[in-house]
């Protein structure tokens, strides 16, 4: 039922029917809508008293509508919109005042054609494909070119293929009963044959079965001649010397009474090739490549340094992962000196400080550990044999399920042109940026994803290039789990053939964001899937193109997310966002460098130079991410490559920026189109281990951009716990719940919570509501809430996570939807304050307490838990000064403190210390000195403070994170940076390094951070020019000057020197070191420092001295730095001197 009233506003958001409402400001004004929750239903939006009514309006069987009143007030039944309307304009009607004021559509201006993109065409209607099964989301589609293919992994032999063919032979001779069988068996034996080749079964029983129903009769006769044969056969063994010439006269003269021994040749031979044939198609359909179906990674050989008795060792580490061993030698081709197995190596400890440093800890005799130190020639080196090493401890596992995989996410535009012979390259994360080392390019990937757009290949001819392309790298056969296509957009995902079984609940969707939303040259596809217990979801989009169409890109993205349906019905209250353990976005966003047309031959100039952070600042992406307007809570890894778009083609030396139109001249400045996105539950592993672009496949106006990820999976999970026992019952308590909405209605509330480890989702009672501010309202849920998981044992339940929706009780509609992860209340109960979000939009914060319960046991070691990334000792030591990041970034976001340990509990044995608690790995619990913020999407309407939704530990099961986590959100590079450069009181923070004592100050060590390592640790926000940052804030201009980025490590001494080389010891000075007066107070005293009354302002940069800690040390020597006056006189010192115009770095 449509109306083209202007009251009836279609499917706009709840959010945006207030802000309407706002704007009207009259009591009695009004809006109709179309329902969130129910299909087919209304909203009625009345504005009263500057509060939003809802009423919901339901259809009965005979579709007559009515208003879902109070009670005590009569049901009317209407047979259209405009009666209902007219009738509820009249007063005492039930409502809480009659409609006065209708609020009309606000007019959209009418689309033009994209100037880029040619003049759209349909394309024809293609025959049905031939599938076993449609996807249960493909209903009520448009045409059959939007059709997403999703063929059944356990169905993959194209039966209905061999079937037309049968019918086309002649079958006349054929006996009845041979046909049927024949036919049977492509209808639905070939298939089981199918799953058993899967299953590691390549007898292909079914077919044998078929042979032997058709040769019955032969074998018969074959068994009643053959003894008599043997016998004869035998008698000749002892036969008397006949001449051999008469004898063959003799038989080739009877050869009529002689076997036709011909078609018995012929006969063995047809019964060898149809088993070879039809082993060979399910084999091929299958993705099964005969004898092993794991890909062989060649042994690769590094040259190290080592550390042995202080003198550098050169030495080589030999991986060899399909022999499960860790060869350590001298000499490249020398001989093994010792060697060491998967289960002799405990952990691999990353130094942040020294991007190229590896400490390998090793278990010897009687259960003691050994630490080996190793430096790698660059960070790359270093990752590649972390991977390495961590594809043979998987391979050598005794696990049945893997707990860690790997994921390829690749997107390119094609520019409507077909791709180059060879582009391996795009799949071994080899060009610009953060790329991958030569020795990591045997390693395959668990899952590629695959997004293209203005592709104009079939969708047969593509997946083969991509099949082809993956098995000439890795030698495996790569599975298509399913592929999707809307115009030339199309997504593909391929798997590991292991895999095939691990993958369920495949969905598929489109969404066309064309010219008024009806054409699909513009849009999104998506597939999304179960990876035994974790859920993927993947968008390939291509948005609206044009610098000046920001903001119709923003819609576009908003109404993917709202109409792309990738989840269960079940899930209906929620969006994409939270609906998947990990959702990855991907595509041309079109998004563009927001910079006038002259400027062009200077941002090439930047480009050329690598001076790429000024650009970025002025990138729309980056722009509308901070402001919160776009994929909030989303994540994107710093992009170290070059603009993607737009080049000439054939070349990546020269960018076409201009465009000669019959309207004048088009300007395309280099820009970021092309990037991936993502955005993953809290506490959950994830680490992006590449993100660039190729230079060399040039067919395209863009260059193909790769993102690789590594990221944590669940098991399907089966207790090992007695279901009997009474103690093993676990229970999940959500106490002090608090939701604070943004919005203007006087509706009720209640909580629904959502999670795969309940049987079904509880509602909780209806909360208090109480005014709290301007535009937000506060809603009290008292009591307890508790919820029965139908499994309790730890290893299984601290891997769940509980969805929380917030519903009006009236019209069923969310008002906001968050995530917690259980794996915060492990140890004790945990209190969260979460932001809360709806259709992409922040609608508000819950908070609350949670209290889990679960029966004896702990959590097995993970594999991500092998690798973590650690500060070397002397950054270590700063954490004893009184100046705590850590605590500082705890307090602003409101997080429990967490204690530091180095020891990883899973592998070193190390129990949990006392009093520890598992958020801290949400609020960074490995943050140090060397480690900058990771870019996140600032709070919205001044929650800042919240802690972001997902904060990736890489032991996020432990309290003690020592491991690699990424650091809280930064709000906005304002924000960011005056919490790691000033103290709760606003001064300057103390800085302790001093060259004196060797704390961090090496010649080597500012230099030493130009290489990007692949985890969290080395993630560095890019520093905006100051022109950017002065014109995003009148605060700035204000504010003194902000250090640069080396502030990242509180160092005030900035002594430059050469690139640090893996030919010299990491902690070795490059330059004489000052020489201290250490004899007169012993090894442990440190000597007082230069008096703080100086005459005149030094430059301290090249020099070794600290003006501002004498009088602190001085004046008294029991004092310690870390004490309170030492870190107030210090701030305020470093404050003067900033205001004196002392020069800070």
């Amino acid at each position: 039922m449509t109306t083209s009233q202007t009251w009836y506003h279609g499917n706009i958001t709840r959010t945006k029917a207030e802000e309407l409402l706002s704007k009207a400001s009259r009591d009695g004004s009004f809006l109709l809508r179309d329902s969130e929750s129910i299909p087919g239903a209304y909203a009625l939006c009345l504005l009263y008293q500057n509060c939003v009514y809802t009423y919901r309006i339901l259809p009965n069987e005979e579709k007559r509508i009515s208003v879902q009143a109070s009670e005590g007030v009569p049901i009317r039944f209407f047979t259209n919109l405009s009666d209902l309307i007219d009738h509820y304009m009249q007063g005492n009607m039930g409502l809480v005042t009659h409609l006065r004021f209708s609020v009309p559509r606000e007019e959209e201006k009418a689309e033009e054609p994209e100037e880029e993109s040619e003049p759209a065409i349909i394309p024809p209607q293609l025959p049905p494909r031939n599938f076993p099964q449609a996807s249960p989301v493909l209903e009520n589609k448009e045409s059959p070119s939007d059709i997403c293919k999703c063929p059944e992994l356990a169905k993959a032999v194209p039966s209905e293929s061999f079937l037309q063919k049968l019918q086309h032979l002649d079958t006349s001779s054929l006996p009845e009963e041979y046909l049927k069988a024949i036919q049977e068996y492509f209808r639905a034996s070939i298939n089981l044959d199918a799953e058993q080749v899967q299953s590691g079964n390549t007898n292909l029983p079914h077919l044998k079965k078929l042979i032997q129903l058709i040769c019955k009769n032969l074998n018969s006769e074959i068994s009643r001649i053959m003894p008599s044969l043997e016998c004869f056969g035998k008698v000749l063994d002892h036969q008397p010397a006949v001449a051999p010439g008469r004898l063959r006269n003799q038989i080739s003269s009877d050869g009529s009474q002689s076997p036709d021994f011909s078609r018995l040749s012929e006969l063995t031979f047809l019964l060898q090739t149809i088993e070879e044939k039809t082993k060979g198609i399910i084999l091929e359909s299958v993705g099964y490549e005969g004898g092993h179906r794991n890909s062989l990674i060649p042994p690769v050989t590094f040259e190290v340094k080592s550390d042995m008795l202080a003198i550098l060792t050169k030495i080589h580490l030999k991986v060899d992962v399909e022999e499960g061993k860790l060869i350590v030698k001298k000499s490249k081709d020398g001989p093994e000196d010792k060697f060491y197995t998967p289960t002799q190596i405990l952990q691999l400890i990353k130094s942040q400080r020294v991007p190229n440093k590896l400490v390998i800890m090793l278990s010897t005799e009687k259960d003691k550990t050994m630490k080996k130190e190793y430096v790698f020639a660059d960070s790359k080196k270093r990752e590649g044999f972390c991977q390495l090493l961590q594809q043979m401890k998987n391979k050598h596992s005794d696990k049945l399920e893997p707990d860690m995989i790997t994921v390829f996410i690749g997107t390119w535009n094609m520019g409507n042109a077909s791709p180059p012979s060879d582009i391996s390259s795009w799949f071994k994360s080899k060009g610009q940026g953060k790329t991958c080392d030569d020795t990591a390019d045997h390693i395959p990937h668990d899952i590629y994803v695959i997004g293209t757009q203005e592709d104009t290949l079939g969708e047969k001819d593509w997946i083969d290039i991509l099949k082809k392309t993956l098995k000439n790298i890795t030698t495996i056969n790569f599975k298509m789990i399913s592929s999707c296509t809307l115009w030339n957009i199309r997504i593909v995902v391929l798997a590991k053939p292991e895999h095939e079984n691990r993958i369920s609940h495949i969905f598929v969707d489109s969404v066309k964001t064309g010219i008024a939303n009806t054409l699909g040259n513009k849009g999104a596809v998506g597939i999304s899937f179960m990876f035994n217990g974790t859920a993927f979801g993947f968008v390939n989009s291509h948005l609206t193109s044009g610098s000046e169409k920001k903001l119709r890109r923003n819609q576009n993205y908003f109404s993917i997310l709202r109409f792309l349906n990738l989840v269960d019905k079940k899930l209906n209250p929620f969006d994409i966002t939270h609906c998947f353990t990990y959702l990855f976005w991907l595509g041309d966003l079109n998004y563009r460098i927001e910079m006038p047309s002259s400027e062009a031959e200077n941002i090439i100039a930047k480009i050329r130079q690598q001076q790429y952070s000024e650009l970025l600042c002025r990138d729309q992406l980056t722009i509308e991410r901070n402001e919160g307007k776009v994929f909030l809570h989303f994540e994107e890894e710093d992009i170290t490559f070059a603009p993607t778009y737009r080049f000439e083609r054939d070349t990546r030396e020269k960018y076409a920026y201009t465009k000669i139109k019959t309207t004048g001249t088009k300007y395309n400045l280099p820009s970021w189109c092309d990037r991936v996105l993502w955005k993953a539950y809290p506490m959950m592993h994830v680490v992006c281990q590449s993100y660039g672009c190729t230079n060399n496949i040039m067919t395209s106006d863009h260059s193909p951009v790769f993102a690789t990820f590594e990221v944590e999976v669940t098991s399907q999970f089966v207790s090992k716990n007695d279901p009997n026992n009474s103690n093993c019952q676990g229970a999940i308590k959500l106490m002090n719940c608090v939701a604070t909405l943004l919005t203007k209605s006087k509706t009720k509330f209640l909580v629904e919570y959502h999670s795969s480890c309940l049987e079904k989702f509880v509602k909780s009672n209806e909360g208090e509501n109480q005014e709290h501010k301007e535009g937000f309202l506060r809603v009290h849920f008292t009591g307890v809430t508790e919820l029965t998981p139908f499994i309790a044992d730890p290893e299984y339940l601290l891997d769940q996570h509980i969805r929380i929706c917030v519903k009006s009780t009236d019209c069923d509609e969310s008002y906001g939807q968050a995530v917690v992860a259980l794996r915060a209340a492990e140890n004790s109960t945990y209190e969260f304050n979460i932001p809360l979000t709806h259709h992409g939009e922040y609608t508000g914060n819950f908070s609350g307490s949670i209290q889990l319960q679960t029966s004896e046991g702990k959590q097995r070691e993970k594999l991500y838990d092998f690798v973590k990334v650690e500060a070397d000792d002397a950054t270590s030591k700063l954490k004893s000064n009184k100046y705590d990041p850590i605590q500082s970034l705890q307090q602003a976001i409101r997080l429990p403190q967490n204690p530091m340990d180095i020891s990883n509990p899973s592998y070193m044995g190390v129990g949990l210390k006392s009093g520890g608690s598992p958020d801290a790995a949400l609020s960074g619990g490995s943050w140090t000195y060397d480690m900058a913020p990771k870019q996140s999407p600032p709070g919205v309407l001044g929650h800042a403070g919240s802690p972001p939704p997902n904060r990736s530990p890489l032991s996020p099961k432990k309290s003690n994170q020592g491991a690699v986590s990424r650091p809280p959100g930064k709000p906005t590079e304002f924000s960011t940076q005056k919490s790691l450069t000033t103290s709760e009181d606003g001064k300057a923070p103390e800085m302790f390094d001093n060259p004196l004592y060797g704390a961090m100050s090496h010649k080597q060590k500012h230099s030493a951070r130009k290489e990007q390592d692949t985890s969290f640790a080395s993630r560095k926000e890019i520093p905006a020019p100051q022109d950017c940052q002065r014109s995003q804030g009148s605060e700035a201009d204000k504010a003194p000057p902000i250090p640069g980025p080396r502030m990242r490590s509180l160092t005030v001494s900035e002594n430059k020197g050469p690139s640090p080389s893996y030919l010299q010891p990491p902690n070795f000075p490059s330059k004489k070191p000052i020489a201290a007066q250490r004899s007169d107070a012993g090894p442990q005293s440190r000597p007082p420092l230069p008096a703080k009354n100086v005459p005149t302002v030094k430059d301290y940069r090249e020099s070794s001295e600290f003006p501002n800690k004498g009088k602190a040390w001085g004046a008294d020597s029991s004092q310690t730095r870390s004490g309170p006056a030492t870190s107030k006189e210090v701030n305020q010192e470093a404050v003067q001197g900033t205001k004196k115009g002392w020069q800070v770095r």
